[in-house]
């Protein structure tokens, strides 16, 4: 995967942070939207877009762009790294294939170490039971 090609698909969009802030925040755009429309990307292969589609169904919209916010800093420019590194993070972490797991067996050993230490703690309780003769 290309970083720079695949930065040139990016959009970004700029907008009023919320909350508190005072004058400086009534002014400036400083939070910065990221949209990338997945259906339409020339860099990714068509089984790498089936894959960002099923993994990430809950991010993108009915279509097909993922959007992604960052209004944690006061400048747009910091805003704007912040996104684009979330953005590479998401995606490596959704291409990165995930190992198979490999099914073990007990060992015959640990099953028989099992099954003896079950027997002497039962023969423990049974060695503290009082025996009553009625004889």
């Amino acid at each position: 995967m290309d970083k720079a090609s695949l930065q040139k698909e990016l959009t970004y969009r700029t907008s009023r942070s919320g909350g508190a802030g005072g004058q400086h925040v009534n002014k400036i755009e400083s939070k910065v939207t990221l949209v990338w429309n997945v259906n339409e990307s020339k860099v990714l292969t068509e089984e790498e877009k089936i894959r960002i589609r099923q993994k990430l169904t809950n991010r993108l919209n009915k279509d097909g762009l993922l959007q992604m916010d960052a209004s944690t800093e006061r400048s747009q420019a910091k805003n704007k790294e912040i996104v684009t590194a979330r953005f590479f993070d998401l995606l490596h972490q959704t291409l990165k294939k995930e190992k198979t797991r490999m099914a073990t067996k007990i060992p015959k050993s640990k099953i028989l170490d099992r099954l003896d230490r079950k027997k002497k703690q039962s023969q423990k309780k049974q060695n503290r039971q009082k025996k009553f003769n009625f004889d």
